[in-house]
């Protein structure tokens, strides 16, 4: 294998892209330096985007194309670094169109769905079919958390859909990240393939030549860069990419999106996708090209994810193709096109709508968006000189479009409804900035769980782009919602002014020793467990907390220090934790650490505690960010008498040398652990798969072996059929038989571009997405 240099910022895991760029020339987060490899070369990928043309008047699009925005306000509580700041440099990727100042009209006119909107059963709400020209999104459908403490938890249930243990075994569906609430990556699909191919596709084209082509069921197009992992429920595939797929008509592939995309399972043909348009603050809070980054969760006829705006949404997992439109949002305005009043195309277009028609190049935007005006259109003014409505048929619908003068653009709308087969259908939107004032750090990426009716959400609230500031030390990291309407139950706030840079992992949950827990990963590097329910009050009952870095270990920007966030996702395994430390990969390599956790115990379950020595007297003092122990000012960190360690892996000297070799070091990693019979597979980010005991050996970690990849894995191994299968960012597959005594892989696979998801196995099938394809992998008679 080869290894590649680090590609523009992403993210995790499953996805993950951090760093920080304001829209104006700020910096962003420090790329890393470069770790001299022994038989390593560098082959950088590249990205290419489209050139962007367009009929007479169209507007460039770009990052920004939402008017919209989420008011973050800043606050005085600064968290700053004790070291001074490591000067960033700009990641090399398309920079963004600084957005267009908001300007809201007095009055709207109504942009009428296809049916007529409605009130839902047993609630008073009735869905807007209007949204404000600089919001096209839907409204928030559900109560704002300020209200948790009335709500009545005690009608919610905790009966879930399916058993984890039964998911697991099964070898059929694969409905969320992990496959299960306990996050281990273990499926009981039998029958894979140990070989195949993906045939040619050629670069300017992108037609595919199959004929050498083995075990491949189908492909199907993602966006130019892809960190979703695939989940698959119902006869349907779902990831997260962008948008450079370009699947719908009106978002051609040059406007940058967060794109989640439903696919046949059958045949991999192109069902619906969901469109998030980027955040008018531009990188500080939603990176460009990143797309979704999370992996949805799926429950019957219902998917629920996090979307790059910092939204919780719950979909339909039919989208329109049930010929309905599920509310409680009803009617979702949905941007078609939009025209530069400076051109030439704009101006005409202003002219007629005074005249009450449509201009050339109104109509020429309408048929490159794929709604085609048919026969005569009425013009009705709204607010004379800004807004108007067009009633006609459009893409062969009866309906009405909303087109409104929004600063130097014309922008136009219509509501969504049951002909939209193409879109996703929307039933409820909480939005995290705005009705609780988090405040993301470039990317929101959280693959939410439930426990019955109890859904599960990170806030990915961070720092700013100086990566000195806290913007909302106060806003929650950890929420609990009612899955069913959007709800909040009880939110978090535990990391507070630790937070070290964002908070991009996702909660996992389990019943251990005798009590339903959910765990979350803060910012601040520690581990938290709550109960898994409605809270009391608004809030969550903490069970323990642990600190996974040692206390001496200190945080530098731009990942030079050795304190570390937490990326991954705890993994639950025969009643004990596993969890592993990392940072945003555009900070590099560095020192790493894997825990093995007993959940049973309360408290502060820390290895050490951080104390002040005074004379004979020591005293307990409290966290701190950067270094929770300074020597240099009488602080020392002593053994926690209640500590849950059953066994900590950092170096090992495996070979008995006496020396530590790059090979018996645990670095960094954002992947999650897979654990099957004790044995426990997981990568670092320096290209190192690691296996161990999961029992650890006298209080110790026992490792069987590891194994360079020479390239770096963002993602997880996946155990499946008796085989580990790991991918990595030069694009390779590595396929291992699975047991601790087989260090070396039987086969290794390029994918033809990068994978930095993660391998999921699901009724038969291994589905592996690429940086921009998703192929479905089947045993095939020859």
């Amino acid at each position: 294998m080869r290894k590649q240099e680090l590609s523009a910022f992403s993210m995790i895991v499953a996805a993950f892209s951090l760093g920080t760029l304001a829209t104006i020339g700020l910096s962003g987060c420090k790329p890393p330096t470069a770790v001299p490899r022994a038989a390593a070369t560098n082959t950088s990928g590249s990205n290419a985007t489209g050139s962007n043309t367009t009929v007479s008047g169209l507007v460039e699009w770009s990052s920004n194309t939402t008017t919209g925005s989420s008011n973050t306000t800043l606050t005085g509580n600064t968290t700053l670094a004790s070291e001074t700041p490591v000067a960033e440099v700009p990641m090399p990727i398309q920079p963004a169109v600084a957005a267009t100042p908001e300007v809201k009209p007095e009055a709207e006119p109504e942009v009428k769905p296809e049916t007529k909107p409605e009130v839902a059963e047993g609630t008073s709400e009735v869905k807007a079919t209007v949204k404000a020209a600089d919001e096209p999104e839907a409204k928030v459908a559900a109560k704002p958390a300020a209200d948790a403490s009335k709500s009545n938890t005690s009608t919610l249930v905790v009966t879930e859909v399916s058993n984890p243990a039964d998911v697991l075994a099964s070898g059929k569906d694969w409905p969320q990240w992990g496959g299960t609430r306990l996050k281990n990556n273990v499926s009981g699909v039998t029958g894979l393939p140990r070989d195949w191919n993906i045939g040619k596709f050629d670069r300017r084209t992108g037609e595919w030549d199959k004929t050498n082509a083995l075990n491949i069921a189908w492909y199907a197009d993602l966006g130019s860069q892809t960190y979703g992992n695939p989940v698959v429920a119902g006869g349907r595939v779902f990831v997260g990419t962008n948008n450079g797929a370009g699947h719908l008509k009106r978002y051609p592939a040059e406007v940058d999106l967060g794109c989640l995309l439903a696919f046949s399972e059958q045949d991999g043909k192109f069902l619906w996708q969901h469109s998030s348009e980027k955040l008018i603050t531009g990188r500080v809070h939603d990176w460009p090209l990143q797309g979704i980054c999370c992996a949805p969760l799926v429950e019957g006829d219902r998917l629920w994810f996090v979307t790059s705006r910092g939204e919780v949404r719950c979909l339909d997992v039919e989208g329109f193709h049930d010929g309905e439109d599920d509310g409680p949002v009803k009617g979702e305005s949905a941007r078609v096109a939009d025209l530069v009043l400076a051109t030439e195309g704009g101006k005409a277009a202003l002219v007629a709508l005074a005249d009450g028609k449509l201009s050339d190049s109104v109509l020429e935007a309408l048929q490159a968006a794929g709604e085609e005006a048919a026969g005569d259109v009425k013009i009705e003014v709204a607010k004379e000189g800004t807004v108007w409505s067009a009633i006609g048929n459009f893409g062969g619908v009866d309906r009405t479009l909303s087109i409104k003068k929004i600063g130097p653009k014309l922008s136009i709308f219509k509501a969504l409804g049951v002909s939209d087969k193409r879109d996703a259908d929307v039933v409820w939107v909480f939005n995290m900035m705005e009705e609780l004032g988090t405040s993301q750090h470039n990317m929101c990426s959280c693959s939410v769980t439930t426990y019955g009716d109890f859904l599960f959400v990170n806030t990915s609230n961070g720092l700013d782009e100086s990566h000195l500031n806290l913007p909302a030390p106060d806003a929650p990291t950890f929420l609990c919602m009612n899955k069913n309407t959007g709800e909040v139950l009880w939110k978090d706030s535990s990391p507070g002014s630790n937070i070290l840079h964002g908070q991009w992992s996702s909660p996992a949950v389990a019943e251990l020793g005798g009590v339903a827990q959910v765990l979350f990963c803060g910012g601040d590097g520690w581990l938290y467990s709550f109960k898994a329910n409605g809270g009391v009050d608004g809030k969550g009952e903490m069970l323990w907390k642990f600190d996974c870095n040692p206390k001496e270990s200190k945080w530098v920007i731009g990942g030079e220090g050795t304190r570390n966030n937490l990326i991954a996702t705890p993994v639950i395994y025969n009643d004990l934790v596993y969890i592993a430390v990392g940072q945003d990969p555009e900070h590099g390599e560095g020192e790493g650490h894997f825990w093995c956790i007993d959940p049973t115990k309360r408290g502060n379950v820390s290895p050490q505690l951080a104390m002040k020595v005074d004379g004979d007297s020591r005293s307990e003092i409290p966290h701190k960010r950067i270094q929770a122990v300074e020597p240099e000012k009488g602080e020392i960190a002593v053994d926690n008498p209640n500590s849950a360690v059953v066994w900590h892996y950092s170096l090992s000297d495996n070979n008995e040398d006496g020396e530590i070799d790059f090979e018996e070091e645990m670095h960094r990693t954002i992947g999650t652990c897979a654990i099957k019979d004790d044995v426990i597979y997981v990568a670092d980010f320096s290209g190192l798969l690691h296996c161990l005991d999961a029992r650890g050996e006298n209080g110790q970690a026992k490792v069987h072996f590891t194994y360079d990849m020479f390239a770096q894995s963002w993602g997880s191994p996946l155990i499946s059929d008796g085989h580990v299968y790991v991918g990595d960012e030069d694009g390779d597959v590595a396929i291992f038989e699975f047991g601790s005594q087989y260090n070396e892989p039987v086969k290794e696979i390029n994918m033809g571009s990068s994978v930095y998801s993660t391998p999921i196995a699901a009724n038969g099938r291994i589905y592996v997405s690429t940086k921009d394809k998703l192929f479905a992998i089947e045993k095939q008679e020859k």
